[in-house]
């Protein structure tokens, strides 16, 4: 056993007493482990296990240990087992050609494919690929293994029944290709003519596939998947100007670029290597929805600050993905932008001011390009997903530092608040805010600050407003408000502003405007100090010098006035 080759799979349980459904498969164990732990956080299944695959050299079987399992997907009355008349999910060749069976090929044989430099794709459409995997051991045998047993679970039939029965079509499905190689079939695109070879297959019956193997063979001399990119990309500019024979090109040469871009080393190649995740998420937007990116960052700073350049090659494929032949290749970016922000991993892992920037950039670059290229539901769930990341005390920690003043660390966390989505997430975030705003040294640096009595009733006042817009509910953000309201009503009290205001030498107009400006909350937060500034504001709007200089600046009335509604003393 100790030579035996060792793999990890993820069992699901969609509801409690169901079969269990392979989710996944990898050789990373501790990914694997988080996988599950991940599935059964977002209340996406009953339950989950992990199990250790060890492939016994000698028999040729595995041998299965179950290493993780939550969930409560075995309580409740056993049933008894039933023989379901399960449909195969692939039942001739062809059915190994489509888009969910690429997938699952591209799953199950990720090592092999990573190591032969190729995709999924080209494996189905390469007699070479195909001759290379048949003599590469037991890579296949794998495969196949892997496969055969959720299916056998569903289906109520035997592993080795299923296995057999995946063996034959495999064989079929091989012995086909190698024929049409052999026989002369496939078509030479380079020495055709790609426009011409997708002209003339439009009525073959067999047309994606014997195209298909045309592109395979012209991307396979590629020696990077920046090239091969390029080459399909070539291949695009190539096709027929329109008709049928264009539509088939299009679609054929999505196939192998979906694949590409929706894969880990194909995507970070495109775009570069380097980038931490929220550089790569930032990029892989810009590539996929280039036309509402753009129109954002000539009107939105933040988004052009933090979107980086794009490579010359991810320029033209960002060009070519606005067609909407290549919808499914966006789609292809889109759903692995989703995969990562529900992931695990920080988006700036070493600056949390930053993680908050790029989070909004990608917010709002991802709802304007909804629809095409996202539903706007599974949008907003990611970043909620996202948001609850925020709001934990790791990070809040981190974003705070240390060095700030209790309103710096105020000012912080509203915009963190602002930035958030999810109403369990904003009620976290009210909680720190609170934490902050109500704590004595939060008290006693707005009551004895270094600053002005104006300045500290102008940013206690800019606080709540902030409170009032950053989308709490009211439960949360009125108690925020008081607090501060109250913190002003002491400042202004320990200073008496309003009635060394009201007795000042000033003219009467420019009195009552600064009484009135603390009234409406615009250089003080609504609440005491306000209501007191407004009861002089009444006293003074009333006496017959105020009325006398408002008749003889007629200029000043309009703006006094506004001011007067504003602060409720309008008759």
């Amino acid at each position: 056993m100790g030579n035996g080759r060792v793999h990890f799979e993820v069992y699901v349980r969609k509801s409690p007493g169901s079969s269990w459904a392979l989710e996944m498969a990898t050789e990373n164990r501790a990914g694997a482990i988080s996988a599950a732990q991940d599935l059964m956080k977002e209340g996406r299944v009953a339950g989950v296990k992990v199990t250790k695959e060890t492939l016994d050299e000698e028999s040729r079987e595995f041998q299965t240990v179950t290493i993780f399992k939550d969930g409560l997907a075995d309580l409740g009355p056993k049933r008894p087992k039933v023989r379901e008349e399960v449909e195969p999910i692939c039942v001739t060749p062809q059915d190994l050609y489509t888009i969910h069976a690429r997938e699952r090929i591209g799953r199950l044989l990720e090592a092999w494919l990573e190591r032969n430099h190729a995709t999924p794709f080209e494996l189905l459409h390469r007699p070479d690929l195909v001759e290379q995997l048949e003599t590469s051991g037991t890579d296949l045998q794998h495969a196949v293994q892997k496969i055969a047993v959720p299916e056998a679970q569903a289906r109520g039939a035997s592993v080795h029944e299923v296995m057999r029965a995946f063996h034959a079509l495999i064989e079929r499905a091989i012995s086909r290709l190698l024929g049409d190689h052999r026989r002369g079939a496939l078509p030479d695109v380079d020495k055709e003519g790609f426009a011409a070879a997708a002209e003339r297959l439009t009525q073959e019956p067999d047309r994606s596939y014997l195209l298909g193997a045309g592109v395979a063979a012209s991307i396979a001399p590629a020696a990077s998947w920046t090239e091969k990119v390029s080459r399909l990309l070539d291949l695009a500019e190539a096709a027929p100007a329109k008709g049928h024979g264009r539509a088939l090109a299009l679609a054929t040469l999505g196939q192998p670029l979906a694949e590409i871009l929706g894969s880990k080393p194909g995507i970070e190649e495109i775009l570069g290597k380097g980038l931490d995740l929220g550089g790569n998420l930032a990029a892989m937007t810009r590539l996929a929805a280039a036309d509402a990116v753009d129109a954002l960052i000539k009107v939105e700073a933040s988004v052009a600050k933090v979107m980086p350049p794009l490579s010359p090659a991810a320029e033209r494929l960002a060009k070519w993905l606005t067609d909407p032949a290549f919808l499914d290749v966006r789609q292809a970016i889109g759903q692995r932008i989703l995969r990562d922000l529900n992931g695990p991993r920080r988006l700036r892992p070493t600056d949390a001011v930053a993680e908050i920037d790029v989070l909004r950039a990608l917010a709002m670059s991802l709802t304007a390009a909804a629809g095409a290229l996202l539903p706007l539901e599974d949008v907003q769930s990611a970043f909620s997903t996202r948001s609850k990341m925020l709001v934990t005390g790791e990070f809040v920690e981190a974003y705070l530092g240390s060095g700030k003043s209790s309103r710096e660390e105020a000012e912080a966390l509203f915009w963190l608040t602002e930035n958030i989505i999810g109403p369990a997430n904003k009620r976290q975030a009210a909680r720190w805010l609170k934490a902050v705003v109500a704590s004595l040294r939060f008290e006693k640096e707005v009551r004895s600050g270094p600053e002005g009595v104006a300045a500290r009733l102008a940013a206690l006042a800019a606080l709540q407003k902030s409170a009032g817009r950053c989308g709490l509910v009211t439960e949360d953000s009125e108690p925020i408000q008081l607090k501060l309201g109250d913190l002003g009503g002491l400042i202004e009290a320990d200073a008496r502003l309003t009635s060394s205001i009201a007795r000042a030498n000033g003219s009467a107009i420019q009195r009552l405007t600064m009484l009135l400006k603390l009234a409406t909350g615009e250089s003080a937060p609504l609440g005491p100090a306000a209501d007191r500034a407004r009861s002089e504001a009444l006293r003074l709007v009333r006496s017959d010098a105020a009325r006398s200089e408002l008749a003889g600046a007629p200029e000043q009335v309009g703006t006094v006035r506004e001011l007067i509604q504003q602060a409720g003393l309008a008759a």
